[in-house]
């Protein structure tokens, strides 16, 4: 694969690049190297899908991949994660994504999985993060976490230290580039700005769109109505499904679309298989789709129904599910850890 085919595969789907040039340059030297970090703080939900699949892209352009459990930072923001949690939820959320990576065929093997807490509590990382805090003001601070990090008229140090860790991760994790959601950009060109202030490089930053949850909003996980946990049931993922937002002929906010466009679309393109959604003879039978766009032009001129939509698109989430569900009945000692990283209440 030469770079410019490289570079269409690491670019496809995404939002936003910033540092285009600096990436051709590394792929017409050899493979790009890049880190995806997720904080374990509430349960991962259908959404944790999009950077997944988008993970697969990047291993298929012979990048060199790292996922980092960033455990200190679900600690920093406002304690979303409490300190006696952070090792139970991190066994939880590397469970959890390797078994998404393996749902959908992408090699596990050839990913390096890394914990926050392993080399973020080392004399060198900490003198950084002083030298940063030194040169931080509290403005850009929190308008660097503003999309990330709780807020609050009256924020919490810690708070105001997680971009500064989120920018030094990038050097110590000896990446070329950080992906992400669009709305850690605040956060990435906070890093461009001030790690060349302690001598370090800036890096490329690669974004993926957001997508509306069910309701229209974000998928949260701390928004119930808003998500469809990764072990809901069948019954459970269409009953969630049925209710979803979606308007007849409207496209804008409409989080059944987003989901079928970003994730379930690119995992069976890579599969090589269609969209179908079953319906009875006396219905008009079967429909089958070999694009998303032709699904939303039938969406949009009110060709498609939103009923059959949901149902074909709970039917295709329910096969990916599937998988996880069953790893997870089967595996007593990752039931066991999730009784304690998010206890009954």
């Amino acid at each position: 694969m030469n770079a410019l085919d490289k570079y269409k595969l690491i670019t496809r789907n995404l939002q936003e690049v910033v540092g285009d040039e600096e990436l051709m340059q590394i792929l017409e030297q050899g493979d790009l190297k890049l880190y995806w970090g997720t904080a374990p703080t509430g349960k991962p939900h259908v959404a944790h899908f999009l950077p997944i699949v988008k993970i697969g892209d990047f291993l298929k352009a012979g990048c060199k991949v790292k996922i980092l459990f960033a455990d200190l930072h679900a600690y920093l923001d406002d304690q979303k994660s409490m300190w006696e949690q952070l090792e139970h939820r991190t066994e939880y959320y590397e469970f959890m994504i390797k078994e998404m990576l393996k749902s959908i065929g992408v090699p596990i093997d050839k990913l390096e999985f890394v914990k926050g807490t392993d080399y973020q509590l080392g004399p060198e990382y900490s003198l950084d993060v002083y030298k940063l805090a030194a040169l931080t003001s509290f403005k850009d601070s929190k308008k660097a976490g503003a999309e990330v990090v709780k807020q609050s008229d009256n924020p919490k140090m810690s708070s105001l230290l997680y971009p500064i860790l989120q920018s030094l991760d990038e050097h110590y994790l000896e990446v070329d580039a950080q992906f992400g959601g669009v709305d850690q950009r605040k956060i990435f060109m906070f890093a461009r700005e001030y790690l060349g202030k302690v001598g370090y490089s800036k890096r490329i930053h690669l974004m993926n769109p957001m997508i509306p949850g069910l309701t229209g909003d974000k998928m949260s996980s701390s928004e119930e109505a808003s998500k469809i946990d990764l072990l809901d049931d069948v019954k459970t993922v269409v009953k969630k499904m049925n209710k979803a937002y979606c308007e007849e002929g409207v496209i804008e906010g409409n989080g059944v679309l987003a989901f079928l466009k970003n994730i379930i679309f690119p995992i069976l393109n890579n599969k090589e298989e269609s969209f179908v959604i079953k319906r009875d003879e006396k219905y008009g039978g079967d429909l089958t789709f070999e694009d998303y766009g032709k699904v939303e032009c039938d969406f949009k001129e009110k060709k498609l129904h939103p009923a059959d939509l949901k149902s074909g698109v709970a039917a295709e989430l329910n096969k990916i599910l599937e998988p996880l569900r069953k790893a997870y009945e089967a595996d007593e000692k990752i039931q066991f850890t999730t009784s304690l990283a998010y206890p009954k209440k």
